[in-house]
């Protein structure tokens, strides 16, 4: 079973950094594009990034400079470091896989992050 898991939100305050993780199973992890998502309060999705299997990654341009994500192929694993948070960074914080089609096709449940001092 494809499962991507989330981990390492919390509450941070204003300034702060956190780092978050996405550990996935089920699949071939370094045959496949990552992304992270998120979602803020009553809002829809906002993409943040791609990290690429060839080691490169792109950023949107709204969390550019403050944001960046890479990946552990040999753990599985999708970081996205944030640093200089604004309490407008608060939501929670979604990876999933694109698939060939650049289709965003398996999901992790998400992890809160809540910016506040």
């Amino acid at each position: 079973e494809v499962q991507p898991v989330e981990s390492g939100g919390g509450l941070v305050q204003p300034g702060g950094s956190l780092r978050l993780s996405c550990a996935a199973s089920g699949f071939h992890f370094s045959r496949y594009p990552l992304a992270w998502v998120r979602q803020r309060p009553g809002e829809g999705f906002e993409w943040l990034s791609v990290a690429f299997i060839d080691g490169t990654s792109i950023i949107t341009d709204s969390v550019k400079g403050r944001f960046t994500t890479n990946r552990d192929n040999a753990k599985n694993t999708l970081y996205l470091e944030m640093n200089s948070l604004e309490p407008e960074d608060t939501a929670v914080y979604f990876c999933a896989r694109r698939n060939m089609w650049y289709e965003y096709d398996y999901w992790g449940q998400g992890t809160q992050v809540i910016v506040s001092s």
